[in-house]
């Protein structure tokens, strides 16, 4: 079974994270909810509390068959966090997937992930990353999947499903949620 890690920061938005989560659940991945913090209970945006499993320091240099990394306000704080930037350029070196929405992929662009790459990202932060395909709902470029934002979170967490288990396990998926 695949295993993915999501790393939280508080101010995360939730759309963007659960949406991802909850599909990916459902197609039967094995989805790890990690604070950045030390409090595993972390705040979303919009003052909605998920409780995290672990925490990113528990987690140490552990490897995931995909590190997810949800926006939101809390990006500055994924930005500033070495260990999220070595975990970044850890699961990239394992060739193995990464998923930014929003403007995560900011993270994936301080670790020198994104040059010569296709992503997208949300519109602002488009000054920082002038090469974002802005019209693009979800972009695959290798291992690296984007996406711009809360609007295309179901988008994005069907494409996360796809990429982990099967095109016929994420139409699956889609058609029972009516997507």
């Amino acid at each position: 079974m695949p295993a993915v890690l999501v790393i939280l920061p508080e101010g995360f938005e939730e759309l963007e994270a659960v949406a991802p989560i909850d599909l990916l659940r459902r197609a039967g991945v094995d989805v790890t909810l990690a604070s950045l913090g030390n409090n595993p209970a972390v705040t979303g945006r919009n003052a909605l509390v998920l409780q995290a499993d672990t925490t990113l320091s528990a987690v140490g240099d552990q490897l995931f068959d995909l590190l997810f990394l949800p926006g939101g306000p809390g990006v500055k704080l994924l930005r500033s966090d070495p260990c999220v930037r070595a975990s970044v350029l850890a699961h990239h070196a394992a060739g193995r997937w990464l998923a930014a929405i929003c403007a995560a992929p900011t993270v994936l662009n301080d670790a020198g992930l994104l040059t010569g790459r296709r992503y997208t990202a949300h519109f602002s932060v488009a000054d920082e990353l002038p090469a974002l395909l802005a019209h693009e709902r979800t972009v695959t470029d290798g291992r690296l999947l984007t996406s711009r934002g809360a609007g295309t979170a179901i988008d994005f967490g069907l494409l996360l499903v796809e990429k982990l288990t099967s095109p016929e396990k994420s139409r699956e998926i889609a058609q029972s949620i009516c997507a």
